[in-house]
């Protein structure tokens, strides 16, 4: 509960990965060379973000075993890997190979539902079976039971020369527990707590019983803790997107400023059918911005952040982002880098 008297525990950021299509190598260097740079700013955790049929990062389990071989410490999450694009045997199987290879460092976070533009991908995806598919949290509680050891099949033994194992290979014993759920509702942050998950929440909430984005994200972190079998020790972190301008140029001031102007709109009030809400983005000192995550109600529940870099900006504005962030805005907090 990060008070002006109480430090912040964990310190991490989220990145998209975007890239040019012309030259995806270039943009994928600049991801991996922004994680190398937050191990060595002391910062806790990377995240990365999913896109699909995007020019982001369309296999972040792909980008953080890259990752993982190009750092030492710093915890690799995913923020967060949509299901419904995902077989969860295959998944756990590619999450489980990443946490050995990186020594236990991977922390996979994942959300469902139907993928994106779902009608127009079907048939791509599920051509068999795009009416039939199971998008509900039953797919999580399937990913979970996988990672966690439960049999997936019920043969084992010897057949011939080939030796075969009942549950997904390699297991990795404590990767159960750095599985994330990325929810934005209160039915989500309540089945998360159920099943003993960590818990992501985001710049984006469901208005659900107040148009007040920090009220809504605060009942989303005591539901999910009230439900958790570790109660208030349950793991919650929050992601906003935070532009601090310490050492940023005229020009790059400029550029954040206008880029939250265009966001901040959105922000006003409930967007769309399902009523989202947004936080609006955080740009300034690194004192005014610690200034308003103390206002922030949910940031007062929490310990751990993920800080979300915004989108479209060149690498050089990361490097300058993530220096503040881990230099000035963290230690403001009370965070202290781990070296």
């Amino acid at each position: 509960m990060p008070l002006s008297s109480q430090p912040l525990r964990k310190l991490g950021f989220l990145t998209i990965g975007l890239f040019d299509e012309a030259d995806p190598r270039r943009g994928h260097e600049s991801t991996l060379e922004i994680i190398r740079l937050g191990e060595q700013l002391g910062f806790d955790s990377a995240w990365v973000r999913h896109r699909h049929l995007q020019y982001g990062i369309s296999s972040p389990v792909a980008v953080l075993a890259a990752a993982s071989q190009r750092t030492s410490r710093i915890e690799l999450g995913t923020a967060v890997i949509p299901l419904g694009w995902e077989n969860p045997l295959r998944l756990a199987e590619d999450l489980a190979t990443v946490d050995v290879l990186s020594g236990g460092r991977l922390n996979p976070g994942v959300s469902v539902g139907p993928p994106f533009h779902y009608d127009q991908v079907k048939d791509a995806l599920y051509p068999d079976t795009g009416d039939l598919e199971d998008f509900s949290h039953e797919r999580v509680r399937r990913l979970l039971d996988f990672v966690r050891g439960e049999p997936a099949t019920d043969f084992h033994g010897a057949e011939g020369f080939e030796i075969f194992s009942d549950r997904v290979q390699p297991h990795s014993p404590g990767l159960g527990s750095r599985m994330w759920y990325g929810g934005g509702s209160l039915r989500s942050a309540r089945w998360a707590g159920e099943h003993a998950m960590n818990f992501l929440t985001s710049s984006v909430v469901k208005a659900e019983e107040s148009e007040d984005f920090a009220e809504i994200q605060l009942s989303h972190v005591r539901e999910f803790r009230a439900h958790h079998p570790d109660g208030d020790r349950a793991r919650v972190s929050q992601g906003l997107v935070v532009i601090p301008t310490d050492t940023a140029s005229a020009e790059q001031r400029a550029k954040y400023k206008e880029y939250a102007d265009k966001r901040t709109p959105r922000a006003a009030a409930p967007q769309g059918p399902a009523r989202m809400m947004f936080a609006p983005d955080l740009v300034g000192s690194s004192s005014e911005i610690a200034e308003r995550l103390y206002e922030h109600a949910a940031f007062r529940e929490i310990d751990e952040v993920a800080f979300a870099l915004p989108f479209t900006f060149d690498h050089e504005d990361y490097v300058q982002i993530l220096t503040d962030i881990a230099t000035e805005l963290g230690p403001t907090l009370g965070w202290r880098p781990r070296h």
